[in-house]
């Protein structure tokens, strides 16, 4: 088994609780041209990687109208970022205390105006040696490209690296790299299908003793 120093972050869900947010401001923006997402349907969307505005484009609604409310969308989710309790116990913490022997970056399929706004005034880049968001490489999750680019940044090999997340498209990116992943638990995607994940931990601040087994 050869030891980690490379930890490659998803970032919500993982870093920060945004997943739900994201979710409620699609319900709004869909909910005003009168189309429900229920969080059933969603979770089959994010977990093969898909949109919410499927359930639009079924219904035979227009693409300038799609454009409009996910434009809508766009302005309520960045007020929950601003207004809403993201962080997750004990992430900072544990982000401190690995610092001091990994090397670590953020792998993100959220934009980067959103991943700004969401760690403005936060500690977590901070331990970061980069951020990579969704812009940055070409194609996202649940492709490789996300994280086999962060493994390029480090110049790593996969035996080095560890990828953290949280949800299927996630672990599927992970697992289409050929990179090990770690799922940590999180109440919002207990429903995907995480079997093929390479380690399961309960919470956050239980990866460095995991780490330890590894080295």
């Amino acid at each position: 088994m050869s030891p980690k120093k490379f930890l490659l972050f998803d970032n919500d869900g993982v870093l920060v609780e945004t997943e739900n947010w994201y979710y409620e401001a699609n319900v709004k923006a869909l909910a005003e041209i009168d189309i429900e997402l229920t969080f059933d349907v969603y979770m089959e969307i994010m977990a093969r990687g898909g949109n919410a505005w499927e359930v639009a484009r079924v219904q035979n609604i227009s693409e300038s109208i799609i454009d409009a409310q996910r434009e809508r969308r766009d302005v309520y989710y960045r007020n929950f970022i601003r207004s809403e309790h993201i962080e997750i116990d004990g992430v900072v913490d544990t982000l401190e205390e690995l610092k001091k022997e990994y090397k670590m970056g953020i792998i993100t399929t959220s934009r980067r105006v959103d991943f700004d706004l969401i760690h403005n005034d936060r500690d977590i880049i901070k331990f970061m040696d980069f951020t990579l968001c969704v812009e940055e490489y070409p194609r996202s999750k649940p492709h490789p490209d996300p994280y086999l680019a962060g493994m390029k940044r480090f110049n790593a090999t996969r035996e080095k690296c560890l990828v953290i997340e949280d949800s299927q498209r996630g672990l599927t990116s992970a697992v289409n790299a050929n990179i090990e992943c770690a799922v940590v638990d999180n109440t919002f995607t207990r429903t995907h299908d995480l079997s093929k994940a390479t380690y399961k931990i309960q919470k956050f601040s239980e990866l460095p003793n995991l780490l330890k087994t590894l080295s």
